[in-house]
């Protein structure tokens, strides 16, 4: 199957047609003049009737060359047919023979060349020389032939031009999709990335705001130092929560802007300033059980360990809050990093905090997200003290993960 070329504009297409129309019509009364020169001198038998159909052949083929792309066998064959009476008609014979040879369909081509020869030939009976050569119809046949050889090679030339331009082009259109949709791939997944990102951190932000909120709401007997205390809590998470979103909209409303340097995401080692923060917004922490060497985890790894301890104390927050958390961190280089959080299902605080806020979900999925991405598994649900999953008295919701440590 050969690529189709592009179609070039009207004004273009006018334009060849045109030249090539004068061109066969040049061609073509250069020859009737050649042959009413040797008419003259005696040396051909053309009579005046003759001349004049030559002429009008000639006249209507070229009327007829502007109909060959849309039949290119049946013009070209009532050209060549033609031609055996008019050598007007040579110049639109010409083109027509090889606009037939840019399609390289052969047979066709073969019929047309028999034609070709044979009018040639014809020709050369129905207006012969004076005094002719013996051997004049062997030169006519062969003459015939390597002419129309050269409009065949001529026309197949330029017909595999025209599809290795049109492959080229077909290529860099593909290529240019291709880039294309890279782009936008990466655009997708660095937006994915970044909302990730900022789920993370606007729900740990928010959460906390819901949480003090709620204690300013439900706890009316608190003194006036501690609910100042509490409001300056919501009044700078609320603030720093603005910030971030602020910076991740800038980023998708504009992507082609040059983005500010991203800030250093946080790492493992950025574990106790996490609990710490979580501790000083009035949360019951507590870190059970750390191993040595987690300095030593890899970036990625120990970026999604953070976030995990850090959606974890989100839920925490957000569906039992004022409960205390428990943060267990185990393992070792070669057997992995296993994480647990726990916190009780009810919550243990002073007051109720009235209806849980909107869970979208979102969190443990992404957490998913990247414990898969470095090949780790997560689980998570409510169990019992005991161990077995249910939602009794003393069930608590358990979010696990394991990620690999390497040796």
């Amino acid at each position: 199957m050969h690529p189709v070329p592009a179609r070039p504009s009207r004004a273009r297409r006018a334009w060849g047609e045109t030249w090539r129309v004068l061109a066969a019509l040049f061609a073509g009364l250069t020859v009737l003049l050649l042959v009413a020169w040797e008419a003259d001198t005696g040396d051909r038998q053309v009579s005046d009737a003759q001349a004049a159909l030559d002429l009008a052949v000639g006249v209507l083929g070229l009327g007829l060359l502007l109909l060959r792309r849309k039949a290119p066998l049946t013009v070209a064959l009532v050209l060549c047919a033609a031609s055996a009476v008019s050598v007007t008609v040579v110049g639109a014979e010409a083109i027509a023979a090889v606009s037939l040879a840019t399609s390289r369909r052969w047979w066709k081509i073969a019929a047309v060349g028999v034609v070709f020869v044979v009018a040639g030939r014809v020709y050369s009976v129905l207006h012969p020389y004076v005094a002719p050569e013996p051997y004049e119809g062997w030169v006519d046949l062969l003459t015939g032939v390597l002419v129309y050889a050269l409009f065949v090679w001529i026309g197949a030339y330029i017909g595999l031009r025209r599809e290795h331009l049109a492959s080229l082009r077909e290529r860099a259109e593909t290529a240019e999709r291709e880039q294309a949709g890279r782009v936008a791939q990466a655009r997708t997944a660095e937006r994915t990335r970044i909302a990730r990102e900022m789920h993370d951190v606007l729900a740990h932000r928010i959460s906390l705001v819901a949480m003090h909120a709620g204690a300013l709401a439900y706890r009316t007997d608190l003194p006036p130092e501690k609910v100042a205390e509490t409001a300056a809590v919501v009044q700078t998470n609320a603030h720093a929560a603005l910030a971030e979103l602020r910076e991740v909209l800038g980023v998708l409303r504009d992507p082609a802007a040059p983005a500010a340097p991203e800030p250093p995401q946080p790492t493992f080692a950025d574990l106790d300033a996490l609990l710490a923060e979580a501790r000083a917004n009035g949360a019951d922490v507590r870190l059970d059980a750390r191993p040595d060497g987690t300095d030593g985890l890899g970036e990625v790894v120990s970026r999604h360990a953070y976030r995990i301890v850090q959606e974890g104390l989100t839920n925490a927050r957000k569906h039992a809050p004022w409960a205390p958390v428990t943060v267990t961190v185990s393992g070792a280089p070669g057997a992995g990093l296993t994480i647990v959080v726990r916190n009780p299902v009810r919550s243990v605080g002073p007051a109720r905090q009235g209806e849980a806020p909107p869970d979208s979900g979102l969190g443990l999925v992404g957490l998913a997200e990247r414990v898969d991405l470095v090949g780790g598994r997560l689980s998570h649900g409510v169990t019992t003290t005991d161990g077995t999953t249910g939602a009794g008295g003393g069930a608590q919701f358990r979010l696990e993960a394991w990620l690999p440590w390497a040796a």
